[in-house]
């Protein structure tokens, strides 16, 4: 007989954690034993037990020794309808926000300024998808918690819609529509159809959504569901609040209501992230003065639009993940700085299916239609960029680039390194001088 729900939960009423890998065991979990493409968590499931978990929820029976052995249809899906039963007990806004760029940036800042005021509950780093929202929601205490970000990535369609009916947001925004994962979402239209299944869930509920009056796809994709709740805009002059973008030389900074605030990001496109955490907070009675010092306290991390001093050169280091919108306004934001030298370490855009060569070449084009220094390509996928910049430096795989970076020191250099996860183009900043 299978494990219900109702009993899962039981269990982890009683103060029980998940677990999902058999490295991060604590005592007294409840392990989930998940299937990948190379793995098979039932395999895993007794070593779970043997390191302190109390439970361990399987989906082959062959594994089930004893009582302690949680038998479900599918691990999976268990684990997901065990967060929608959790959902349930929360009485307080949960806020969703998903987009092709900036997402996790974006969450960082609605949650600091949102804190200010309220015991602010948001997804850590990027537990984003199918298996990360689940074990969000699982984490958030309703006995503690007053509000909810919830950070929602996909890679195909109809992810966001499965994300939708496990967080149950009640407010939501996409921070914009690019070019991620065209592979998996069947070109620009399909990204469109899958970011806004946020809003198609938001009408239908008759959530609060918060817009970006300057981008025309959002605000088209706005007018087609007219039924929500409410409609908050920001960055037009009618918003609740409008900031006033002074400089992003190299780092944003902006006037709001005679203040002029300077803050640790980079780049046009991080004022528009700052305007929907200022918005948001505005809409939840957060005090103007309390956002604005969330807003210029706030330091990236995790390798996204972070500086970094290494010895006399300075980083811009935006190396977690890049796609052709992404990695264009980086490059344009770069090209606009203020700098006596500049490099480019730039890394493969992954998951763009037939799209790849020519989204590489585009953003050959744009790179010598600017002035810099020293420009490094680096990966397979980046030989397509080639042909429009025959005078770069081009490295098919890391360890080539690596013995480049260590054999050319530079110094008195601004150096922006940006790649797609699987690049893993971090690396290359141990390797600098300093």
């Amino acid at each position: 007989m299978f494990t219900s729900t109702e009993t899962l939960y039981q269990h982890f009423k009683k103060g029980a954690s998940i677990c999902t890998d058999t490295r991060k065991i604590t005592n007294g979990c409840i392990f989930f034993a998940l299937k990948g493409d190379k793995f098979d968590g039932n395999q895993y499931a007794a070593e779970a037990l043997q390191k302190g978990a109390a439970f361990a929820v399987v989906d082959d029976a062959n594994v089930a020794a004893d009582q302690r052995f949680l038998l479900v249809e599918n691990v999976l899906a268990a684990l997901q309808d065990l967060a929608r039963h959790h959902r349930k007990t929360f009485g307080f806004p949960v806020v969703a926000l998903t987009g092709s760029n900036g997402k996790t940036t974006t969450k960082e800042l609605i949650a600091k300024v949102l804190a200010m005021k309220f015991n602010t509950y948001a997804t850590a780093g990027n537990l984003n998808n199918h298996i990360g929202v689940p074990l969000t929601i699982l984490s958030i205490d309703p006995a503690k918690q007053e509000m909810a970000v919830i950070e929602m990535g996909a890679n195909h369609q109809e992810e966001i819609a499965l994300l939708c009916t496990i967080a149950q947001p009640t407010h939501g925004l996409i921070t914009n529509i690019g070019k991620a994962h065209l592979e998996g979402f069947g070109g620009p239209e399909g990204v469109k159809k899958g970011k806004g299944e946020l809003f198609d869930f938001l009408s239908k509920k008759k959530g609060t959504v918060f817009v970006n009056s300057n981008i025309d796809v959002i605000m088209e994709m706005v007018s087609k569901r007219r039924a929500f709740g409410e409609i908050v805009f920001y960055c037009s002059e009618n918003s609740p609040v409008n900031p006033k973008l002074i400089s992003e030389n190299p780092v944003v900074v902006f006037e709001s209501g005679g203040k002029t605030v300077t803050t640790h990001l980079p780049g046009t496109y991080n004022f528009d992230n700052i305007c929907a955490a200022l918005a948001i907070g505005k809409h939840f009675g957060v005090s103007d003065a309390d956002a604005l010092e969330a807003v210029a306290t706030y330091q990236p991390d995790n390798n996204r639009s972070q500086f970094v001093k290494k010895g006399s050169n300075t980083v811009i280091m935006d190396a977690y993940n890049a796609n052709p919108s992404s990695m264009s306004a980086a490059v344009a934001n770069f090209a606009r700085l203020d700098a006596p030298r500049k490099m480019l370490i730039l890394g493969d855009m992954f998951e763009l299916g037939d799209a790849a060569p020519e989204e590489h070449l585009a953003l050959g084009k744009q790179i010598a239609a600017e002035q810099f220094d020293i420009v490094i390509l680096a990966g397979t996928l980046m030989q397509h960029a080639l042909p429009a910049l025959p005078k770069a430096y081009y490295f098919p795989d890391k360890f080539s680039l690596h013995n480049w970076v260590m054999d050319n020191p530079q110094e008195n250099t601004y150096i922006l390194i940006k790649g797609s996860r699987g690049m893993s183009l971090e690396t290359v900043l141990n390797l600098l001088p300093g």
